[in-house]
């Protein structure tokens, strides 16, 4: 995977009020986190709307007041009396976040993340935000409504699946948007108790089943070649108490593979763009791909 090369830069440290050695942490395809003592500075790519990372912001914060202790929330940058948490510095959005300590979650972590999730999705059931500025990548299609030049993201059955699913669906409320291990932190003497759940970029507002789906999906690994475990995760999360209906197997396929082709979509259109990718990113990739054609029910 190519990581991005986002310099932690002197104008940075000033807005957040960071001193000191700063190490890059792990991650980040276009932007980057630099733990600088007890803080993390997060540094955007230069096209990251602010308005957007602002609302993604809220709902963080609205998670971490809504009882999710593992929700990590951001912190209002030093010296505004505004209490905002993000700053346009050098062309790019720039935030302080506090270091939580921990490892990448396990594989194993299965059971805990979708406690997990349940409780996430209960703290968030309440929150009340304005639109979010712009669309998640996530929502394009989920109304049914697709176009794809990529003949084999085609599927009329599932467009008309969507279409008839959106136009049920019950509660929505905000949502983490990229629920998976990258996201999670354990415990250093325990893999499969989560400390964490970081990064809100993706958040918007939808059917939390979606968002089950989705997870169910990273918790196969990212391709769902044994649907057994899907429904582990999804059955989970029922029992913890998640806002989501009891999603079926035929749902559960569907929605995944909305996520899928979502994924090939934005994997296409950063392609186009110059971002550069790797042997290991075009085989995940393509296993999106197979994917998406193998879970067609």
């Amino acid at each position: 995977m190519v990581f991005a090369e986002v310099p932690l830069t002197a104008a940075a440290r000033r807005v957040c009020g960071v001193r000191g050695p700063a190490a890059r942490l792990h991650g980040g395809e276009e932007s980057a986190a630099w733990r600088v003592g007890e803080a993390v500075v997060r540094v955007s790519a230069h096209d990251k709307d602010l308005a957007e990372t602002v609302w993604c912001h809220e709902v963080a914060r609205a998670a971490r007041a809504g009882g999710c202790a593992e929700a990590v929330a951001p912190l209002p940058l030093p010296g505004r009396s505004d209490g905002a948490t993000v700053a346009r510095v050098e062309g790019r959005a720039v935030s302080l976040w506090p270091h939580v300590d921990g490892v990448w979650a396990s594989k194993e972590s299965g059971s805990s993340a979708a406690r997990l999730l349940a409780r996430l999705h209960r703290a968030l059931a309440g929150a009340r935000l304005p639109p979010r500025p712009r669309p998640c990548f996530l929502e394009a299609g989920l109304d049914g409504r697709a176009d794809h030049a990529d003949p084999r993201l085609r599927d009329p059955q599932l467009d008309r699946w969507l279409a008839g699913f959106t136009a049920r669906a019950g509660r929505r409320h905000p949502l983490h948007g990229d629920f998976y291990r990258g996201n999670l932190l354990a415990a250093r003497d325990s893999p499969t108790r989560l400390v964490a759940v970081l990064d809100w970029d993706e958040a918007w507002v939808a059917p939390p089943e979606v968002e089950v789906a989705s997870a169910a999906l990273e918790f196969t690994y990212g391709f769902c070649r044994d649907m057994a475990v899907a429904r582990r995760f999804a059955d989970a999360y029922r029992e913890a108490g998640g806002t989501a209906r009891r999603l079926d197997d035929e749902t559960l396929a569907q929605l995944m593979r909305h996520r899928l082709r979502c994924e090939s979509v934005l994997f296409a259109t950063a392609a186009a763009d110059g971002v550069p990718h790797d042997e290991e990113d075009l085989d995940h990739h393509r296993q999106r791909l197979a994917a998406f054609a193998r879970l067609r029910p």
